[in-house]
């Protein structure tokens, strides 16, 4: 183990445990044998997959390996250590956050590279970030306009990567004159370290866009490579677009410095059965590899109350909701309230236990404190405890 991944302990809060009484540290359950189906849990029970979620960890490890580039996946997506730590075995140069919160989790629990794509300009947490690289931890935040490079400066200073954004999208500075004008004052700056360029292409709506938003990040890059290191890190990379991303980013095409390229795809580590099923760029490279959903619910019948109606006891505190309802060979979810989810064309019978597939992993995690991860036969060989 890479991490230093706390044993903590399960007990009557671990929602889909069934603990009535007392408590058992993590491994010594993950250790004990249990089945998903032997009275160990309670309905609605989000379970990972353990052979899937290895696959596609070893699928991206590879993916970019091949291509040159630097793997630094988004922590975000499951902020479960035994994942990060098992990503970071694979190969993965760093570990991708969004917040500074979560930059304190994976400090704690002995990430040695993190990248905050986000900007930073709570003066309180830029002001531990800069005394933490200071003591020696490899951090890096983003800036896009002069005041954030103000506020990381005022702290002490800190590694920063500009910010290229797109007009209608969320942070970033929009044009490359921006990109010019606000890495002249990172570059300027007391205690700023210019790094590098980064991007996020993730919400673009289609192929041709992101191609030319790319086209944009190289042509950003090479506006102000007078002012950055020998080596310099250009990072962008959603789930959806990666494959361009490596087209774009690939090889070294920065004259006078090497180009350190890094990918910070989050969502592949499990994958999903609705958003990212439809838009992975392995649908448009098969010889690439493939990911396979790592992600499951079960859940029950609660009741029946019309023919071909069927009300599982799951609902939006428990199952992702916003890219894409869940979806089950049982029937056709049409929609969730906080705790019921209406299937309809469902045989299904009052008790049964159906099995969901779910979309978009990022909004799965953080509804789960405690995650059973099962092997093929149902046996559960560890717990995910998640850090949100």
């Amino acid at each position: 183990m890479i991490l230093d991944v706390p044993d903590e302990l399960l007990d009557w809060r671990a929602k889909g445990f069934w603990l009535p009484q007392g408590e058992i540290p993590v491994r010594a359950f993950a250790a004990a044998g249990h089945s998903l189906f032997d009275g160990s849990f309670t309905w609605p029970l989000l379970v990972v997959r353990d052979s899937a979620v290895r696959a596609n960890i070893a699928t991206m490890a590879g993916y970019a390996d091949r291509h040159g580039f630097s793997f630094a996946p988004h922590a975000k997506t499951t902020m479960a250590p035994s994942l990060l730590d098992a990503q970071l075995a694979a190969g993965a140069w760093a570990l991708t956050v969004a917040t500074p919160s979560q930059a304190l989790v994976l400090r704690r629990l002995g990430v040695p590279r993190v990248l905050i794509a986000n900007e930073v300009l709570d003066p309180t947490a830029l002001g531990w970030l800069a005394a933490e690289s200071a003591a020696g931890w490899e951090v890096v935040v983003q800036v896009d306009s002069a005041a954030g490079v103000a506020a990381v400066a005022a702290a002490g200073g800190l590694p920063v990567l500009v910010e290229l954004g797109h007009a209608g999208g969320r942070t970033g500075c929009r044009t490359v004159a921006e990109v010019v004008e606000v890495s002249r004052a990172a570059a300027a700056a007391p205690g700023v370290t210019l790094a590098g360029v980064t991007a996020y292409e993730g919400a673009l709506p289609d192929a041709a866009a992101v191609d030319a938003f790319l086209a944009t990040l190289v042509e950003a890059v090479r506006a102000v490579a007078d002012l950055l290191p020998a080596e310099v890190i250009v990072s962008a990379g959603g789930s959806a677009w990666f494959d361009r991303v490596i087209t774009a980013l690939e090889g070294q095409w920065l004259d006078g410095h090497t180009v350190r390229a890094v990918l910070r795809s989050g969502a592949s580590v499990t994958h999903d059965e609705g958003f990212y099923r439809e838009r992975t760029p392995f649908n448009r490279e098969p010889g690439e590899g493939s990911l396979a959903s790592a992600l499951e619910m079960y859940a029950q019948v609660l009741s029946t109350p019309e023919r071909g109606l069927a009300i599982v006891g799951m609902g939006k505190r428990d199952a992702p909701f916003d890219e894409g309802l869940p979806v089950t060979e049982a029937g056709e979810v049409t929609r969730m309230n906080d705790h019921h989810t209406y299937v309809h064309g469902t045989s299904a019978a009052v008790g049964d236990v159906i099995r969901f597939g779910l979309s978009h992993p990022c909004t799965a995690f953080d509804k789960w404190r405690f995650i059973p991860v099962a092997n093929d036969d149902d046996v559960v060989v560890d717990v995910l405890h998640t850090y949100f």
